[in-house]
């Protein structure tokens, strides 16, 4: 089982964080659409709990959504019965062939896994360009560098039966992010604390669109999915799979 999203912080974020998904898989569509793609197999890394996954299936696509947590995918599993799930970790599973490959919300900077660093990235974009269609796009985007400022460093926010605490710290030296995060959550009548810890990879979005021509993409940057503006300091890809 793993250590991050789990159960109760998989379910604060689905009730409580469920915007960023939406909109970010609305304006995908609309993207779609706008490069005359609209049916296919979308491969959805770090799907979470499935938001995006069931806006996909919904605009008529067949979706396959990666992410490693369990919680999340149970979830998503009950949520989106038509799609299919896997636990597993995006930078070390197999891509199918597929139309489209997403990863909404800063997927590529986790540190999840111990091993994974910058170097990572690469053989990722290589593995999904490969999979990718002739004419399929890659869309996904980061967290850059600025992350947090005086004002900035702590988040709190709570439900009716959940409560969250986030603290953000920042190694500009090491390009590092890190969220240390507390839950509590009731359950029947009592409620129940738990508390993880997040580590991200911040990159510049020059060095990442440079990655991807180096694999062959096509790419554009853009601060917006669409008409969802992405928050400070993020930036998103359009990587277009060159038909020759």
């Amino acid at each position: 089982m793993t250590d991050y999203y789990k159960e109760d912080l998989t379910y604060i974020h689905d009730v409580g964080y469920s915007e960023y998904a939406l909109n970010s898989a609305a304006g995908i569509l609309t993207i779609l659409a706008q490069n005359k793609i609209h049916d296919g197999f979308i491969v959805d890394l770090g799907c979470g709990t499935g938001l995006s996954a069931a806006e996909f299936i919904r605009a008529g696509y067949q979706v396959l959504g990666i992410d490693i947590s369990e919680s999340m995918i149970t979830l998503a599993k009950i949520k989106v019965p038509s799609a299919d799930f896997r636990v597993a970790s995006l930078f070390k599973t197999e891509i199918p062939p597929c139309t489209v490959v997403t990863a909404i919300g800063e997927c590529f900077n986790y540190l999840f896994d111990s091993d994974n660093d910058e170097h990572q990235l690469l053989p990722v974009f290589e593995q999904i360009y490969h999979a990718l269609t002739p004419g399929g796009i890659l869309i996904f985007d980061i967290a850059e560098p600025g992350q947090v400022d005086r004002n900035d460093s702590q988040h709190f926010n709570e439900g009716n039966d959940w409560l969250i605490l986030v603290e953000k710290k920042e190694n500009l030296e090491q390009s590092l992010l890190t969220r240390r995060i507390i839950t509590i959550r009731k359950v029947s009548e009592h409620y129940r604390r738990d508390d993880e810890i997040h580590t991200m990879r911040l990159y510049r979005s020059t060095d990442i669109a440079q990655k991807l021509r180096q694999v062959g993409f096509k790419v554009q940057t853009t601060r917006s999915y669409d008409q969802f503006r992405l928050p400070k300091a993020h930036a998103a890809f359009i990587a277009r799979k060159v038909i020759n």
